[in-house]
């Protein structure tokens, strides 16, 4: 972050008036641009950016269930179709600018694809016809949950043009929930699996082996992200009932509570983390939803750190980069667009 002037001289400080004070104070921590749409009458979500400030996501038309996956770069955004269905969405990019998401195919049926330039690959399934992709890493490893013959949804990692069965915490059923949801670049694998007797946890998969994530003193837990070193990031369930984002340091490391921010309800998501363990995610807001950032010990409303009177209503965060860039989703001037902020 910018200071939001020189430092003053020792007589300087003196005459510093409140006003002066508060105007340094509300300087903006981001600025702030529209990725726009793929028409004129559209929305935009971003999911996913790199380190050059690659993003993905998906873009369509207003008041109906059309979109495409797009691919945003210096300023432009491209769509990259769909894999011949009516819509898709890409929730991965790596530092390739390779994208991985799912899609509806000519039969309406959700299928995972990675991209290869422009071009978007159906990467398969686990013998059941289905299968979403949620993220993938630097060497184009791709992970997210696919219906196995049997009729059950397990989580999947797919290397070199096959797709592996990650397993479960020991659920039958046909969720989605059990899904890989992340993947750092030495392969560690999290995501979220229900157990033989119908609870959820986060889990983390390593070298053939799934283990089972705690809480925070509730029930349930979600993994949603890793970074390189190990640390995830999630949501859990408390004693009281409420629902917080956390960062765990390592699989069966103790969870640790995020918090809340002012105005924020009972529930926050962690859905992005960086190497620096710097958080983004998502709370209920008086009846709506905020984007947040949670970076040195606090927990911030990412709405109260953007330019004020610029007509945004950040709503979802998520994605961060090694730069501390973020993207996600808000409403501009009462659209729904993507949005890419910039630590100034």
């Amino acid at each position: 972050m910018k200071a939001c002037a020189s430092l003053p001289t020792v007589v300087g400080i003196l005459f510093l008036t409140a006003a002066s004070l508060s105007l340094c104070a509300a300087q903006a921590s981001y600025t702030i641009a529209d990725l726009g749409t793929l028409n004129s009458n559209g929305y935009s979500v971003a999911r996913a950016v790199n380190a050059t400030a690659e993003v993905a996501g998906a873009a369509g038309t207003n008041n109906s269930n059309l979109s495409d996956v797009f691919f945003y770069s210096n300023g432009a955004m491209t769509s990259l179709g769909t894999l011949g269905g009516t819509s898709g969405i890409g929730n991965g990019i790596n530092a390739s600018g390779q994208v991985a998401g799912y899609s509806q195919n000519s039969s309406q049926t959700y299928r995972a694809f990675l991209s290869s330039g422009s071009t978007l690959t159906d990467i398969g399934d686990l013998g059941g016809g289905s299968a979403v992709a949620y993220a993938l890493n630097d060497s184009g490893v791709v992970v997210g949950s696919a219906v196995t013959a049997k009729g059950e949804n397990h989580p999947f990692l797919y290397r070199n043009g096959r797709m592996t069965d990650l397993g479960t915490l020991g659920s039958s059923n046909n969720d989605w929930w059990n899904s890989a949801q992340g993947i750092n670049n030495s392969g560690v694998v999290t995501g979220t699996s229900y157990d033989a007797q119908g609870n959820f946890f986060g889990f983390v998969w390593k070298s053939g082996k799934m283990t089972k994530m705690g809480t925070l003193g509730g029930p349930w837990s979600q993994a949603y992200a890793i970074n390189n070193k190990n640390q995830i990031t999630g949501l859990a369930y408390t004693k009281n009932g409420s629902a917080h984002a956390f960062i765990a340091n390592c699989g069966t490391c103790p969870l640790k509570d995020l918090g809340t921010f002012a105005g924020s309800t009972s529930t926050v998501w962690g859905f992005a983390i960086n190497d620096s363990g710097v958080v983004v995610g998502q709370s209920t807001f008086a009846g709506t939803y905020h984007s947040f950032v949670y970076s040195g010990g606090k927990i911030k409303d990412l709405n109260s750190m953007i330019p004020a009177g610029s007509g945004w209503v950040l709503t979802e965060a998520d994605s961060i980069n090694a730069a501390g860039q973020i993207v996600g989703m808000g409403t501009h001037n009462g659209q729904e667009h993507a949005y890419l902020l910039t630590p100034q």
